[in-house]
């Protein structure tokens, strides 16, 4: 997920802006886009209601592409850390758009959806940030030449339904995702359309991303809203969810001068990929890697006073500042302050005891484990 962007451009709107507006939406800018912050709950019920129900997100700004040619697959891997040549049909993984200089240009998903008679096509199904996308497609594009055509898939909406009930409500219109897990992806056929499902989201919790004909999006997104137990939630409360599954935020927590090891990403870069060190800016990952990064990303837990928000500086217990929060909030669940921040590497320990400055005065932190909050994520059925 990204950051809002400024811009002088008209703002875009998705397939559902009048659906938003209908249903009292707050509107704001969010990468070039009108999109709903809130509905008139307002962030706390929607955040609250996610985590016990089932919230529904339009999230069509994001980018949606088809990479196709003679090996997609291992042409991927040239402008990513990810072992994406043994990527089995039916699955999708997170990974990174890396500069030459090992720095993140976006974070994205990218999978193989098996069709409807469950093959699979060769290409690559990828889902990239709204406020990187046209960078994103220009830099694959560049990279990967005349080996991989890009299509993008602008006639697509994408809808995240995300909660512990949003299993039941949407294998009710599609019985065949019951049988997917976590970073499953398949073409189904529901509400008389061919969808791109995913199980997965950005929210910690179970739940599927939905991707439909534009044209179809109010009608789905009606439907699924007319089941009791689904409510539609506003960017808001997606990044409060977010934070409190301790997932980071493009723009925020991640940006190119970020390398994955600083990102605590490390996962995202395959054994054999580091081995090869054949994608960009592996000199710099792999010594990261054995030698240990400049900085370190971490999250912490507030432990008096406010909220410590984007940008406020981390100090240790003699005052001296060693770090600076990148996304900050409050979080409904624990009731309190948390945070993710980069500090240097002597003061990322789990355990370790620190102070985030709040209009000019230190208040305590402990670093913590992410998810702040326990992700719901179903890996295997039964």
């Amino acid at each position: 997920m990204s950051s809002p962007t400024a811009t002088d451009a008209p703002l875009k709107t998705t397939p559902l802006h009048g659906a938003h507006i209908a249903a009292g939406a707050r509107m704001v800018p969010f990468a070039g886009y009108d999109m709903p912050v809130q509905y008139p709950e307002g962030v706390l019920k929607e955040h609250l209601w996610t985590r016990e129900h089932a919230g529904l997100f339009d999230v069509s700004h994001m980018g949606q592409a088809k990479l196709r040619g003679v090996a997609p697959l291992a042409a991927f891997e040239e402008v990513v850390p990810g072992d994406f040549i043994n990527l089995k049909a039916g699955k999708q993984k997170y990974s990174v758009l890396l500069n030459r200089q090992g720095g993140i240009i976006d974070d994205l998903m990218a999978g193989r959806p098996t069709l409807l008679d469950g093959t699979c096509d060769d290409g690559l199904f990828v889902v990239v940030n709204g406020a990187c996308k046209d960078n994103d497609y220009a830099v694959m594009a560049d990279e990967l030449g005349p080996q991989v055509s890009i299509e993008r898939l602008e006639d697509r909406a994408l809808l995240a339904l995300q909660g512990p009930e949003a299993a039941a409500v949407f294998q009710a219109h599609a019985p065949e995702a019951a049988g997917m897990v976590f970073m499953d992806v398949r073409r189904l056929t529901a509400f008389g359309h061919e969808l791109i499902v995913s199980r997965s989201g950005y929210t910690g919790e179970d739940g599927y991303e939905i991707s439909i004909p534009a044209a179809a999006a109010v009608a789905v997104w009606d439907t699924l809203l007319a089941d009791p137990r689904v409510k539609p939630i506003g960017l808001g409360a997606r990044d409060s969810l977010r934070l409190e599954a301790g997932l980071p935020l493009y723009g925020h927590d991640l940006d190119e001068t970020v390398s994955p090891v600083e990102g605590d990403l490390a996962f995202a870069i395959n054994k054999n990929r580091r081995e090869q060190r054949d994608f960009p800016g592996a000199a710099r990952i792999v010594r990261e890697l054995a030698e240990g990064p400049p900085r370190m990303r971490v999250a912490l837990k507030v432990l008096e006073g406010a909220p410590a928000r984007e940008g406020a500086e981390i100090a240790d217990a003699s005052g001296e500042v060693i770090g600076v929060v990148t996304s900050g909030g409050f979080s409904p669940v624990l009731k309190q302050g948390i945070a993710i921040g980069f500090v240097t590497p002597g003061h990322a320990e789990v355990g370790g005891r620190l102070n985030v400055i709040v209009r000019g005065k230190p208040q305590a932190a402990e670093v913590v484990k992410t998810p702040f909050v326990p992700h719901r994520y179903v890996r295997k059925l039964g």
